[in-house]
This record gives structure tokens, C-alpha cells and sequence, in this order.
């Protein structure tokens, strides 16, 4: 080891200050991790059950579709579709996860409102279009959902690495300095001892010899 600072009283002092605050941001860093793979566990967890739950309506989705084109005719279904306005108003809000931004999509649970015209449609298209709305909603509550294990992911890996930074680098270096310099000053006192013990025991010999 080769070290920078003199080893000192005082920054003997301030390193020992350091290193209690990196020991002490690093149990805040290993709590918020902690915190941050609990949160992240429960939004992997509810990803998984949307998928399946999304996988269920697409197929209900799909075949009231076919069942629409084979009633109404692709084309029919088609032409008709294009009166479907695009849904873009969501509303995505932010909440703070140990500083984390997490959104959140407003659910959307508008009823659906006819958009076509009753003649020369049927019952089929009506599912279709039920069938429709409810993929939508569930495409949003997945989108948040993965954003959050996304974001949530990320900052879990950067949380990890300042952990592993104080524990493996930070706070070792600290402890070995903190002990260099410990025992440089202990070598220091033992030579003043002996320099002092020395020339006290010179001095008491000429004292005598001046007797």
C-alpha cells in the first residue's frame, strides 16, 4: 500500500469521520436495495399475471373478430373499423420509489361509445369492439408495468454497484489506512519513548560523573 496523507493525529480523526459515513450510506444503500427488490418482485409478479390475462382476452378478442368477419364480411369489418376514433388521451402519473420514478396510467374505463351505425351491423362486431376496449386497457396497465420493472431494474443495478464500491474498495482502504497509520504512530511514540528514556538516562549519568 502506498499511501497519500500523512499519517497523522488529525487525519487519523477524519478518516475515521469518513469511513463512518461510507459505512453508514452503505446500510442506507443496502436498505433502499433491498426496498427496491421487494417493489420490483411485486411488479414482475403482477407483469406476469397481465400477461396471462392479456394472452386471454387478445384470443377472445381474435376469434369475436373472425366471428364479426364471417357475419359482417372482412371488408364490411374493415370500412367499419376506420370509424373507431384512436384512443391518445392517457394520463400517466409519476410516484417516487426511493427516488425512483414510477408511472402510473390512469385506468381506462371509458364504456365504449357506439361509433357505427347499428344498420347492417350485428352482435358480433359489438363483441369485437367490447373485446377491443379490453385489450387496450390491459396494453396500458402492461406498458406501466414494464416501464416500472424497467426503471426499477436500472437503478437496482446502480444501487448495487456503489454497494459493492464502499464494501469492496471504500471502506477496506479506510480500515487500512486507519491501521497504517495507527501503527505508524505507535512506532512514532515508542521511538520518542525511547529517545526521551535514553536522554534522561544520559543525562542522570552526567550528573553523577559531575559528582
Amino acid at each position: 500500500m502506498s499511501p497519500k496523507i500523512a499519517p497523522t493525529r488529525g487525519n487519523m480523526v477524519k478518516l475515521a469521520s469518513s469511513m463512518k459515513l461510507a459505512e453508514k450510506g452503505h446500510d442506507l444503500l443496502e436498505q433502499k436495495r433491498t426496498i427496491l427488490l421487494l417493489e420490483l418482485m411485486g411488479k414482475i409478479r403482477e407483469a406476469k399475471d397481465l400477461q396471462r390475462s392479456l394472452e386471454d382476452v387478445f384470443s377472445k378478442a381474435y376469434f369475436s373478430l373472425q366471428m364479426a368477419g364471417l357475419s359482417l364480411g372482412i371488408e364490411n369489418v374493415e370500412e367499419l373499423s376506420y370509424s373507431v376514433p384512436e384512443t391518445n388521451d392517457f394520463t400517466i402519473r409519476l410516484h417516487s420509489v426511493m427516488g425512483v420514478e414510477i408511472p402510473k396510467v390512469d385506468p381506462v374505463e371509458k364504456p365504449p361509445q357506439p361509433c357505427y351505425s347499428f344498420l347492417g351491423t350485428s352482435g358480433t362486431l359489438d363483441s369485437a369492439y367490447l373485446h377491443a376496449s379490453e385489450v387496450l386497457s390491459l396494453i396500458a396497465r402492461l406498458a406501466e408495468v414494464e416501464t416500472s420493472v424497467y426503471r426499477l431494474a436500472v437503478q437496482i443495478r446502480r444501487t448495487f454497484r456503489r454497494v459493492n464500491a464502499l464494501e469492496k474498495v471504500v471502506i477496506p482502504y479506510h480500515k487500512k489506512m486507519l491501521a497504517w497509520i495507527s501503527n505508524v504512530l505507535e512506532e512514532n511514540d515508542r521511538e520518542d519513548f525511547t529517545r526521551m528514556k535514553i536522554a534522561r538516562e544520559e543525562t542522570e549519568r552526567e550528573g553523577g560523573w559531575g559528582i
